[in-house]
Formats: C-alpha cells, structure tokens, sequence
C-alpha cells in the first residue's frame, strides 16, 4: 500500500501533478491538501476509474494532520508564484514561510515518508526543510529531495534534434548544480547515448535549459509559469522514488539533496564546496542510495558554468538556513 499527499494540490501544478498521480498504478491512496478548493478537486478526481482512493483536506478540522498521517511520500509543490511588482526577496519570504509551515506537519505526523519538494526556490526551500527536520530531530537527508526533473526534461527536450531520437527521454542527459538560472548546468559531455553539439549552438541550448521557464512565462504572456511541464517532471520523479521504495533496481535521476547526509555525497561535497547539490543518483527502498559523481572529466566549459553555478548556490543555500534559524531577521 502507498499513500501519497500532494500538499498545494489546488494549485496549477499542484492539479495536474494530483490528476497523474491519481492515474498511477503504483498510488493506493491519494491525499490533496491546500488552503482553498482542496474537496472539489478531490471530488472531481474521484471519478477517475484508477487504483488510488481519493481525499481532499483544507487547514480546517486538522486537514494538515489527516493528509499527512500514513503518507509514504509527500510531494509539496505549494506556493505562489511571482506576480508583478513583487520582487524576489518578496516571493521568498512568502514560499519560504509556506514550506517551513508545512514541513513542520511532516515532522509531526509522517517524519518517515519522502519529502519531494517543488515550491521555488528550491536552491533555498529544500535547506529550510532540512532545517526544519533537523530542529524536530527526524532529518533524513537519504529522503529528502528537491525536484530537479524539469530540467533534465528540457536539456532531454531541446536536444533532441542533436540527439536523433524519436523518444527524447531515450537520451540520459545529467543536470547537475541547482534549480533556477545560471546554477543549473546541463552536462552534454556526459549524455548517452553521446551526441555533439555544433559549437555555435551551445551557448544558446545551455542558456535555453537554465532559463527555459522564461520561455513559457512569455509565451503566457505574464498570466502563468511552467505548470503543465512541472507537473509532469514531478510526477516522473515521484513514481521512481516510489518504484524504488518497492523494489525496483537500478533507477537513476538527477535531486537536488543535502550531500554530506547520502552514499557518495561527501566527494561531491569536497569538488564542489557547497553541502546542498543537484547530482544523479540512484533511488532505493530508502530513498538516496548513492550519489553519483560525474564531475570528472566534463568539459572546460562546463567547468565554467560549475563555478558560476557554485558561487550561486552557497548564497541560497544560505539564504534557507538563515530564515529558519534566524526568523525575526526577516
């Protein structure tokens, strides 16, 4: 038996990510929690003729608690997104309050199930949480992840007319780093099956991949974000956390996670100075069976955008810790 919770499950990820979660053959129980429209969008999936039974909760009546109770693996894509006129440092207090709260329920009633994190910025929501967990004394740094799919999935998707393949997913490209701008490093050299990439279209493929959700907050024309595609991304990466939870061997993805905590973590930690990274591993019954390090060998370029992406990094992750350690500062 599975039971996964969505927690913003009203929201334009948070919807389409419920209505592929509640398609999976792998969910037994599907449970949605958000502040607003939670049980209509519960109802509207239970008619959906698929395995998983289905319940909506609002933060009444202890929504929080019986979402959370019995979870396997929470998926949190809660938050807002930025609108006009508010800065980035606004969006942060909002999102980093948002996850700090609802991390603090997982403490309580699931302190074992995978916490697969999507409310941005991820670079610093997934510090906070693992803050969080470890003031409740319940941190497991093998089970916490944040979601770094939709990248993989874009470098998959923009490559394809280099690739030559019919299905893009067939390529395994690694991104590794973080999840917003230049902290994201698509790693070409290290794609299989191998392809090349012309060297004046590099620049522009790497640039596309780091800031392919400018592209969809245009094409929207300001009205929304990357929604559709998260969705799917997310979903993508929790069914293999919950495929390996079951059993199954030998799956690999590109998370973003707290290295000194996880197999393999602590040489990834010394290449690149940061405790928190986006690197391939291999999923288990426990969550983070090993990281991969494949920083060895990329090209001089990509050693270029590491740094970049490095330097980036230790400011978020900064930035997350600081927030719940020192709240009143904010």
């Amino acid at each position: 038996m599975v039971k996964a919770a969505v927690l913003g499950a009203s929201g334009g990820i948070g919807q389409p990510l419920s209505l592929l979660l509640k398609t999976s053959p792998l969910v037994d129980e599907l449970a949605l929690y958000d502040v607003v429209n939670t049980p209509g969008v519960a109802a509207d999936l239970s008619h959906i003729s698929s395995v998983a039974k289905i319940s909506g909760y609002l933060p009444g009546d202890d929504g929080l608690e019986k979402a959370l109770t019995g979870t396997d693996i929470v998926v949190i894509p809660a938050g807002i997104p930025r609108k006009p006129g508010m800065s980035r440092d606004d969006l942060f207090k909002i999102n980093a309050g948002i996850v700090r709260d609802l991390v603090k329920g997982i403490a309580k009633y699931s302190p074992k199930a995978f916490v697969l994190i999507i409310s941005n910025p991820v670079n610093s929501t997934v510090p906070i949480a693992a803050e969080v967990l470890k003031g409740a004394g319940v941190f497991d740094p093998q089970r916490l992840f944040g979601v770094t799919t939709l990248d993989v999935v874009r470098a998959e998707t923009f490559t394809q007319e280099f690739s030559g393949q019919k299905d893009p997913s067939a390529v395994t490209i690694p991104v590794v780093g973080g999840h917003s701008g230049e902290t994201i490093v698509p790693l070409f050299s290290k794609a299989t099956p191998a392809f090349q990439v012309p060297e004046d279209k590099y620049a522009a493929l790497v640039n596309r991949v780091q800031f392919g959700g400018d592209e969809v907050v245009k094409a929207k024309d300001g009205a929304g974000s990357a929604t559709l595609s998260m969705a799917f991304a997310g979903f993508r990466f929790a069914e293999k956390v919950i495929r390996a939870a079951k059993g199954q061997a030998g799956l690999i993805e590109p998370t973003y996670v707290y290295l000194p905590g996880v197999p393999g973590g602590d040489d990834i930690a010394k290449a690149t100075g940061v405790d928190f990274f986006s690197t391939p591993v291999e999923l288990g019954p426990n969550g983070v069976q090993k990281a991969i390090n494949i920083l060895d060998g990329v090209s001089d370029k990509e050693k270029q955008f590491l740094e970049v992406a490095v330097t980036g990094l230790k400011g978020n992750i900064e930035k997350g810790v600081e927030f719940v350690k020192n709240p009143e500062a904010k």
